[in-house]
């Protein structure tokens, strides 16, 4: 019985989050007021609210009652998937504002990247990307000059930029991806507003074209919480390891 109730009130819970009747920031009712509401013990309210935290639609604090946090974003890293397409995938409404789009020398880091020399010319473009109009990713783009050049006559706030380079010929046929946490820099800070030093979710990608060749070799920086990265695997070997990632 004890069970059921529980279950019930993680429902009702769940429904009024989902429903936006219980938004993001919002303080759920007291163990105390739900125990009278549904005039029951505490116990089934505490199983309740687990219940919640474990699917990440809460969290609960010491002294304080149990709070509605804003759901991340899932992206998934195995595969390759257009920020433009995945929002709306998701339900929200993408949107671009560029930042800086310009041709000139490689250099040092950007020619390693690319596999090309210090001296070759590439075309680079930084891009605030959001959700429902919140900043969500600053993307740092780098293209080799003949692919970077198709960029120049688009508007680059009203495309997806991996979609028109595909239309264009120069479709991603494979990538790598590299995550890791770094501090905000000025400028992540400023355009996502966080204060500098805030913890951003780094995805670093490395894309070949249909010849094998490497295209573009770009940085995003993810607010990490709103996007969180997950990743399918296909199962484990014989020799206990985890096999790879399957799209």
């Amino acid at each position: 019985m004890a069970e059921a109730v529980y279950i019930q009130i993680a429902d009702d819970l769940r429904e009024q989050i989902v429903a936006g009747r219980l938004g993001p920031g919002d303080d759920i009712p007291t163990e105390a007021e739900l125990a009278a509401l549904w005039r029951t013990s505490r116990g089934p309210i505490r199983n309740a609210l687990s219940a919640l935290r474990g699917e990440g639609l809460i969290e609960t604090t010491r002294g304080r009652p149990a709070r509605v946090v804003a759901r991340k974003a899932d992206q998934a890293v195995d595969t390759s998937v257009p920020f433009t397409r995945w929002a709306r995938e998701l339900g929200v409404t993408p949107g671009a504002r560029t930042q800086q789009m310009g041709l000139r020398r490689a250099g040092t880091q950007k020619a390693a990247a690319l596999g090309i020399d210090e001296n070759d010319m590439v075309v680079t473009v930084t891009r605030l990307r959001m959700l429902d109009e919140r900043p969500t990713m600053l993307e740092r783009l780098c293209y080799i000059e003949q692919v970077g050049k198709l960029l120049l006559d688009v508007d680059t706030d009203a495309v997806s930029i991996t979609e028109f380079l595909t239309s264009q010929g120069h479709p991603i046929v494979q990538l790598q991806h590299e995550i890791d946490a770094v501090a905000a820099d000025a400028e992540d800070a400023e355009l996502l507003r966080v204060p500098i030093g805030s913890p951003i979710l780094r995805l670093s990608r490395i894309s070949r074209g249909p010849d094998g060749r490497i295209f573009e070799a770009s940085e995003d920086r993810y607010l990490s919480d709103v996007v969180r990265f997950t990743v399918a695997a296909s199962g484990i070997s014989n020799d206990g390891h985890y096999m790879r990632a399957v799209g």
